[in-house]
């Protein structure tokens, strides 16, 4: 039957029937089949009303069975349901019984609303005929919902993709002149979402010089039903000056006549400063070449050294966007890294003095803490990727190289992309420069990355390759491939041959320099080894590294045992902190070494305990929301000028304008370093000063590994 896919829960339609008197039930579920319809048989009133759904088709009712019966549970669900459902029910009446000579029946009709009277006796054809009618209704009420749910989905569709392209949507009817514009389109022109604004308020915002131009061509548009299009300045209520792109297409009814303007406008106020800017550069470019040109032919030499100056400042310029990067990476991992690092260390480390009896208890907590460790390594190798330093050849295990940046890899590329990775456990050693090739690895993954917009799949495998003869650019010899593949757009074969030039990139402008894969196939030469790109145009590309392999094996830093220095009297600490974890895994610590010790989670929570309590010292977070470590050490210096104070923090630096010289507690830290720093601050004779000049974060020394750590900032220590 036609309209049965439109049915809930596909399948036959049902008919619900209470006909509980003589033979009704059976005949009246006989005709129901006969009609196409699946009968289910209520035995009384109350399982009628409770049978009731939206993918019931028809009810079927006898007059005299409900005629003095409770209709209310009927009534209700009749009445609740949705914009699109009107059930259909048949009502069989004794001669006599309709509604124009039964109030009874008169007051079923009220009840179910969309009711059909059968005065019996009837003909089955009459039964069938009615019930095949009331089908047809319901069929068209299912295909309805159909629409309506679709019509729901497509409106949710275009507000997702008007929100994703920052485009506000609005429309003008014709007739009236009344504007309706959604939230992003009146913030677009510098009002609130709640704000009530008319085309007047639109028009009379538009920059003096553009009214007259806008005006006329909404006039053409109207006129003439081509499509609006146009760039204007706008002025917003608080003064600032804006720009505004508007489209938009004349909707007209059936019939042809015009009825209202329907568009879409977004800010384009950075693009424009940007053309602005890029103008008023080409404006002064030829006078300044005019001027060069005039110099060099002053004198040859000082061209010579203008060059060779150029060559260093490009120089520099990368090394410093490089740097700049590798920051912004750092300052929105390393913080974090290092907070989730400072928990596992500490519960770790006291875990293991619980668990000292038990070997295979603390080779675990030992193992986990080495793993921490080499987490902690993690944010020195984000620094080192900024250094401009010799190559390091050494043996690496490549396995463990691309494991241990496993984390990296994934917050670089995003939640859309998953990654895939093959990692041999049996491969030999490869001859590199550890930092270098992580660089090299991080780079291909941001531009596979890059080349799946949409999402997709990045692959990362390790595999052992002979070259047995002459190879062109490797060497005879054992090598390890480093593949890392993504299922993205792909270059074509004119694309491919130029992917390493210097400075060549399918990226849109301000995207990429171009530098990287020239960067990686220079380190592969170095190396010894060779870079090889392999693609399809919308297959994807693969990236292999082939570096030599050696049967030397990776050196391994032996890692010393520290004894935790015992606290020589008992000290109240006051530990602030606002994250949780953090403060708990420090109290732990603090406790086990004898000192007793107080916790806040915020500086306003410090301040109340410090004005109120004694403490011998303070130990306090420096990022926390509402007032920072430094701050909390200010306003502490004005209640007790004399109060020692050690600020725990995760970076090397602190931010610029931060002028501050405390001593430092850098995190992760273990309990040693704790303890470390507790006696220095103790046993110092001339409290530290906050200063109001100066270097920010003070004098310090430069860390260049992990786990080469100054006494400055105790040993361990990972400074990011």
């Amino acid at each position: 039957m036609a309209g049965i896919a439109a049915i809930p829960n596909s399948g036959k339609p049902k008919a619900l029937i209470y006909t509980p008197v003589g033979r009704d039930a059976w005949v009246a579920r006989s005709l129901v089949d006969e009609a196409g319809l699946a009968s289910i048989a209520a035995t009384d009133l109350s399982m009628f009303a409770s049978s009731l759904s939206d993918d019931i088709a028809l009810g079927v009712l006898t007059e005299e069975a409900v005629r003095s019966s409770d209709l209310k549970p009927i009534a209700a669900w009749v009445s609740a349901q949705p914009s699109w459902s009107d059930l259909p029910f048949i009502v069989l009446t004794t001669r006599g019984g309709g509604p124009e000579r039964n109030p009874a029946a008169a007051r079923l009709s009220e009840v179910l609303g969309n009711v059909t009277f059968l005065e019996r006796p009837f003909h089955a054809t009459s039964f069938i005929s009615v019930a095949r009618t009331a089908l047809k209704g319901r069929l068209r009420q299912y295909e309805a919902q159909a629409r309506l749910e679709a019509l729901g989905e497509g409106e949710r569709r275009l507000q997702t993709a008007l929100a994703a392209g920052r485009l506000g949507a609005w429309e003008l009817e014709l007739s009236s002149m009344a504007l309706s514009a959604s939230a992003t389109c009146k913030a677009i022109f510098g009002r609130g979402p709640d704000d009530d604004v008319t085309r007047d308020d639109l028009i009379a915002s538009i920059h003096p010089d553009d009214r007259d131009l806008v005006l006329a061509r909404l006039r053409q548009t109207i006129d003439t039903g081509r499509d609006y299009s146009i760039e204007h300045r706008t002025i917003w209520p608080d003064g600032s000056l804006h720009w505004t792109e508007v489209h938009a297409q004349l909707y007209s009814d059936r019939y042809g006549s015009a009825r209202k303007l329907v568009g879409v406008c977004s800010d384009t106020t950075v693009r424009k400063t940007i053309e602005e800017n890029l103008r008023r550069l080409n404006e002064t470019l030829e006078e300044r070449v005019r001027e060069r040109t005039k110099e060099v032919n002053v004198a040859h030499q000082t061209l010579l050294e203008e060059v060779a100056q150029r060559e260093r400042a490009e120089e520099q310029l990368r090394q410093s966007q490089k740097m700049e990067a590798i920051g912004q990476l750092t300052g929105g991992v390393a913080h974090d890294f290092n907070n989730l690092l400072m928990v596992v260390l500490g519960n770790l480390e006291l875990l293991g003095k619980h668990v000292g009896g038990d070997a295979k208890a603390m080779r675990l907590v030992d193992g986990a803490i080495q793993g921490a460790r080499r987490g902690a390594a993690l944010t020195q190798r984000l620094l080192a990727f900024a250094r401009q330093q010799d190559l390091q050849v050494k043996p690496v295990d490549l396995t463990e190289l691309v494991s241990g940046m496993n984390d990296l890899l994934r917050r670089s590329v995003g939640s859309s992309i998953s990654i895939e990775t093959i990692l041999p456990a049996t491969l030999p050693p490869a001859l590199v420069d550890a930092n270098q090739l992580e660089l090299a690895l991080l780079n291909l993954a941001v531009n596979a990355r890059d080349a799946m917009p949409d999402g997709g799949t990045l692959s990362i495998s390790l595999r052992e390759e002979q070259v047995a003869g002459d190879d062109g650019a490797l060497d005879k010899g054992a090598y390890l491939v480093l593949a890392v593949a993504d299922s993205g757009t792909g270059m074509d074969a004119e694309t491919l041959k130029k992917a390493v030039d210097p400075f060549f990139s399918t990226k849109e402008l301000g995207k990429g320099t171009g530098l990287g894969l020239s960067m990686i196939h220079g380190l592969a030469v170095q190396l010894n080894g060779a870079l090889r790109l392999t693609s399809e145009l919308g297959v994807g590309t693969i990236a292999e590294l082939w570096l030599p392999a050696t049967e030397r094996r990776p050196e391994r830093p032996a890692e010393a045992e520290r004894p935790v220095p015992q606290a020589a009297s008992r000290l109240k600490i006051l530990l602030v902190d606002d994250d949780a974890l953090i403060a708990m895994s420090s109290v732990e610590m603090l406790e086990d070494l004898g000192h007793e010790v107080v916790e806040a989670n915020s500086g306003a929570q410090a301040l109340e305990l410090i004005s109120g309590q004694h403490f011998d010292l303070v130990i306090t977070d420096y990022s926390m929301p509402g007032m920072t470590g430094a701050q909390l050490a200010q306003a502490t210096r004005d209640i007790h000028p004399g109060l020692p104070i050690v600020l725990a923090t995760g970076y090397a630096d602190l931010p610029a304008g931060t002028d501050i010289d405390l001593p430092r507690l850098a995190k992760p830290y273990d309990q040693a370093q704790l303890a470390k720093e507790i006696a220095k601050a103790m046993a110092s004779e001339t409290v530290p000063l906050l200063r109001s000049g100066g270097d920010a974060g003070g004098s310090k020394p430069r860390l260049s590994k992990a786990d080469d750590v100054s006494d400055e900032i105790g040993d361990g220590a990972c400074v990011v």
